[in-house]
């Protein structure tokens, strides 16, 4: 199998595509305007605590405030917060003398009763965003901080020792297992990463020392800062899917721009010299995306339908509180071999759709409704077929057996937005939904306002707001819709256009007073 990256990038966006023999396996994007935030650590200060739901709202300098359920705020809270205050005592291990830190105000502490936090308005915290803001909602944040490296995650104040669950090998396991006792200071914890396995000791420890240092620099930060304020930011989309995905099975990273290319070989200059040459600058005069076959595939994830060998296919739709997959089978055979059918359709659906959520970056809750199968045993081969395909998934997914009803839900982790949200927005004439009014329920709507109007002894002359192509079905004909309504409710009524709205939004205003008056008749 042939592993590549392949990297795009342009002066509105950086596109990553891992692809596999060709065929894309993973996808993402990264915007100027809207960085990558998940590991970003910020001194924050608590807005609000609703002990109703169990969570704390805290000010880190954004719109809106970011959210911290108490079971985020992990044991090592109070040890954590210790760094904010300079008279609190912290038991160090360590060989090193650390350095007097610079006079500072005393600061409270996270203070833990029967393992629920003490929080209080305007207390100080160090949090770190976990996930990133998903339509109006604001970031989801951690007290228990951690920093990643290429191999290490970096545990302060901790003393476990993981191993990634993607390495099976026992004797590689008990291996990294003991590299790490081996290297770990005291006061700290270590996850050993996926991208490890088969690394020597040398390249993990350099690893951690490197972590050891930002954790040290980040200390000292937070000392000098007044909350709100951003103390560590964690590497960019492009690098760190370079660090997280640049394992010794992909045989080369391709990039199209000589300073994003330059930016990378520094990268790995560092941390993995020997692999600086499997990055090659793509030089030739076309896009490199169309050259890997990869600009086809990108423009199938936005699609609503996704077609498979077998000739079924696949609907996705994406509602408010989750993600809908339906399956179909198309054309059936003849009915004896009907479960036949159904079953391989169904298990194709599955590898399909597992790969497509990984594509997507689709997270949450997400129900598939599979093809009815009536063989318990077969259900079972649906179930075993998922679980087998999300062990390739980075994110943590959970799969529930398929129910009576053909059934299956799944929660994937959801970190940032999916492909469908990251890539597009509400179109400005049906808001998102997909389908517009008719144009006689929008005739309707406003003879319907103008008949209040004047019921209600309103303003008799006034502005109408609506989208062009609304305002050009009022102004066809002859004898004009707008000018049938002006006689028949005696009124004056200037049509005005409005791209702003939607083709089913209207407004009117007050030319007396200049104010929106649409509301007030339904009131």
């Amino acid at each position: 199998m042939l592993k590549e990256i392949i990297i795009n990038s342009s002066a509105d966006q950086t596109r990553v595509a891992i692809i596999e023999d060709g065929s894309l396996v993973d996808f993402f994007v990264d915007y100027p305007e809207k960085r990558r935030m998940v590991g970003d650590i910020y001194f924050g200060k608590v807005a609000r605590v609703l002990p109703g739901i169990k969570a704390a709202f805290i000010d880190i300098g954004m719109e809106h405030d970011a959210f911290l359920h108490f079971s985020d705020i992990g044991d090592r809270t109070s040890d954590l917060q210790a760094i904010l205050d300079d008279d609190a005592e912290i038991e160090d291990e360590s060989d090193e003398t650390p350095a007097s830190p610079a006079p500072a105000p005393k600061k409270q502490q996270v203070e833990l009763i029967n393992g629920i936090p003490k929080l209080k308005k305007g207390q100080p915290i160090l949090v770190q965003i976990s996930k990133e803001p998903v339509a109006n909602k604001g970031v989801r944040i951690t007290s228990s901080i951690s920093i990643a490296g290429r191999f290490c995650v970096l545990l302060p104040y901790d003393k476990k020792i993981g191993i990634s669950k993607k390495i099976y090998d026992y004797k590689e396991r008990r291996r990294l297992r003991s590299i790490a006792r081996s290297i770990i200071p005291p006061n700290y914890g270590l996850i050993i990463r996926t991208v490890a396995r088969n690394q020597n000791e040398n390249a993990l420890k350099q690893d951690l020392l490197n972590l050891k240092q930002t954790w040290e620099d980040l200390e000292e930060a937070v000392k000098k800062e007044t909350p709100p304020a951003l103390v560590h930011q964690d590497l960019g989309t492009t690098i760190s899917v370079i660090r997280d995905l640049f394992t010794s099975d992909v045989h080369k990273i391709y990039v199209d721009s000589k300073k994003l290319w330059k930016q990378i070989r520094d990268y790995i200059s560092v941390v993995h010299p020997d692999q600086i040459d499997r990055i090659e600058l793509f030089k030739q005069s076309g896009s490199i995306f169309e050259s890997f076959r990869i600009e086809e595939q990108i423009r199938s994830l936005l699609g609503r339908k996704i077609p498979m060998k077998s000739g079924g296919y696949l609907i996705i739709d994406h509602t408010e509180a989750m993600v809908v997959i339906d399956v179909n089978s198309g054309k059936y055979a003849a009915n004896k071999e009907q479960e036949l059918n159904s079953l391989r359709t169904d298990l194709e659906a599955a590898r399909e759709i597992a790969r497509q959520l990984r594509l997507r970056d689709i997270g949450g809750l997400i129900v598939i409704d599979f093809i009815d199968l009536e063989e318990d045993k077969n259900r079972k081969k649906i179930y075993d077929e998922l679980k087998k395909e999300f062990r390739k998934d980075r994110a943590k997914v959970s799969v529930l057996p398929m129910s009576d009803f053909g059934l299956v839900e799944i929660t994937r982790q959801r970190i940032r937005q999916n492909i469908h949200q990251a890539l597009t927005e509400n179109c400005p004439y049906c808001q998102g939904r997909g389908v517009i009014n008719k144009s006689s329920h929008f005739m309707y709507d406003i003879e319907e306002w103008i008949r209040r109007n004047r019921n209600n002894h309103g303003d008799r002359s006034v502005v109408l707001k609506c989208n062009p192509l609304s305002a050009m079905k009022l102004r066809e004909g002859f004898f004009t819709k707008m000018n049938t309504l002006r006689l028949k409710y005696f009124m004056f009524i200037k049509l005005v256009d409005d791209e702003t709205l939607g083709m089913d939004q209207f407004k009117f205003i007050s030319k007396k007073s200049g104010e929106d008056i649409t509301d007030q008749v339904f009131q």
